[in-house]
């Protein structure tokens, strides 16, 4: 169910302490670190996402005014859209869910029903703010677990009902007793701590919620309306419990999860989680294209792509979506599209939708320059992680220079041949190089170093890439 908003929603807080302030330059020098190239993009995204900052640090009455910058991104697969959109929501510590507009095609007229992202958003904003409030009650928690461990493996002494330990035992003999139960406990506490009793079993009681048969007794779609069963129906049935056996070290784990929750506050994580959601959330609507109107006049419009792109107008322009933690608001979401745009232009989006993206950026094609780049300096370039794979069977694989501009060669070249799929073609060709080495280190190279020159290159590559047939297959 969507609501239009009539009236201008208000009150949210005044600053986002989540949102790292970082100038629009700092966002790109951390962009910087993991895309290659694509300058453009990466100062739009920025701008968007200090204007978030700056919107939630001006006058209560303009700040809902505000709207987000949405971003249209044009260009080919695999020249980094969907990574930037990633990492800036890294950045801002945001929600981020992907999409892929097409999805909502694939039954019937219209699909699944596109207000299932915000939901799913909202479900990954309450994970984001319940984990980091389990942090911040982690010691209390691992107190507690201790404690409970603790009374299993030495019960506390029991008292009367005056409060007496036991009425039959002097004075001295109480306090005897008290003393050596504490000291025994810290004894036990110390030994727990070093893990020194790990391997022991205890038996637990939890309790169990799961009532599976309630998963189906409603008519399809209740989940997707944001109706949870379990919760509607689970405080009308008594909580059962059951008893297992755990070693110390699995127990640990249950109830040191058990425990975390029972010290948060879910109306809190929800209320916050939501609150992310609204004024942090990021949505990627990849494929945008593919719901775009064909470039040819003569066809009859298509009912199902333009059916996608009047239910995602009211999400993007602004609306109130129930959700099973409540309304959620969309008009402050930031929804950044992409697209390859072979077969279609964003101006055969409707006019409607059009508006709401109001920054186009287009995406260069990715060069022979661009993938030796990509290969060597990113963070998380893809030589350093299979450098990091084949240290863990503790080979050391070295790469030539010239071995890898023949890699990034190779790669251009292919998708010029080929299809052009960008810097995932990379993957596929360095697979290719490394798969006989990935296949044999396990047995043959232990303790060894491994160095991939540029003969081995061509030696593994010569044959696929002379082939146009073979190549379209393999690479």
């Amino acid at each position: 169910m969507i609501i239009k908003d009539k009236t201008k929603k208000s009150k949210t807080k005044k600053t986002n302490t989540e949102l790292k302030q970082l100038t629009p330059s700092d966002i790109v020098e951390e962009l910087d670190k993991y895309i290659i190239g694509q300058q453009n993009a990466k100062k739009s995204v920025a701008i968007a996402l200090r204007n978030r900052w700056r919107r939630q640090n001006v006058a209560d009455k303009m700040k809902d005014e505000i709207m987000p910058n949405n971003i249209i991104m044009i260009g080919p697969t695999g020249v980094g859209k969907t990574e930037i959109a990633r990492r800036i929501s890294k950045l801002a510590n945001a929600p981020f869910i992907k999409v892929e507009a097409s999805k909502f095609t694939e039954v019937g007229y219209v699909g699944r029903d596109v207000e299932s992202m915000i939901r799913e958003l909202s479900d990954l904003s309450v994970n984001i703010v319940k984990t980091k409030k389990m942090e911040e009650v982690e010691l209390k928690a691992i107190e507690n677990t201790e404690e409970r461990i603790l009374d299993i493996l030495l019960p506390p002494l029991k008292k009367s009902a005056n409060g007496a330990v036991n009425e039959n035992q002097t004075a001295e003999e109480k306090n005897n007793a008290q003393e050596l139960n504490t000291r025994t406990r810290e004894k036990l506490r110390e030994q727990l701590r070093k893990g020194e009793l790990d391997g022991r079993t205890i038996e637990l009681d939890l309790s169990s919620d799961n009532f599976p048969m309630l998963q189906v007794l409603g008519p399809i779609g209740l989940e997707e309306m944001g109706i949870n069963l379990n919760d509607l129906f689970g405080n009308m049935m008594p909580k059962k419990s059951k008893k297992r056996k755990l070693t110390i070290a699995e127990a640990r784990k249950v109830l040191s999860q058990e425990e975390s929750g029972k010290l948060i506050d879910m109306d809190a994580v929800i209320k916050e989680a939501v609150d992310k959601v609204q004024n942090s959330g990021i949505v990627f609507i990849d494929e945008i294209d593919k719901v775009a109107g064909g470039n040819s006049k003569s066809q009859s419009p298509d009912v199902s792509r333009e059916g996608v792109q009047r239910d995602l107008l009211p999400i993007v322009e602004g609306s109130t979506v129930i959700t099973k933690y409540g309304p959620v608001l969309t008009d402050h979401i930031l929804f950044i599209a992409s697209g390859a745009f072979h077969t279609s232009k964003p101006s055969d989006l409707i006019p409607e939708l059009q508006g709401r993206f109001p920054i186009r950026v287009e995406l260069n094609s990715l060069g022979e320059e661009d993938f030796y780049k990509i290969l060597t300096q990113p963070e998380n370039a893809l030589i350093k992680q299979y450098q990091a794979m084949f240290a863990s069977e503790g080979v050391e694989l070295l790469f030539d220079d010239d071995a890898i501009r023949e890699i990034a060669k190779t790669a251009a070249d292919v998708n010029e041949q080929v299809e052009n799929i960008g810097a995932r073609r990379l993957h596929t060709i360095l697979t290719t190089v490394l798969e006989e080495l990935l296949f044999e280190i396990p047995d043959k190279f232990k303790n060894k170093k491994v160095g991939i020159s540029k003969e081995y290159v061509n030696k593994k590559l010569d044959s696929i890439v002379r082939d146009r047939d073979l190549s379209r297959y393999i690479l």
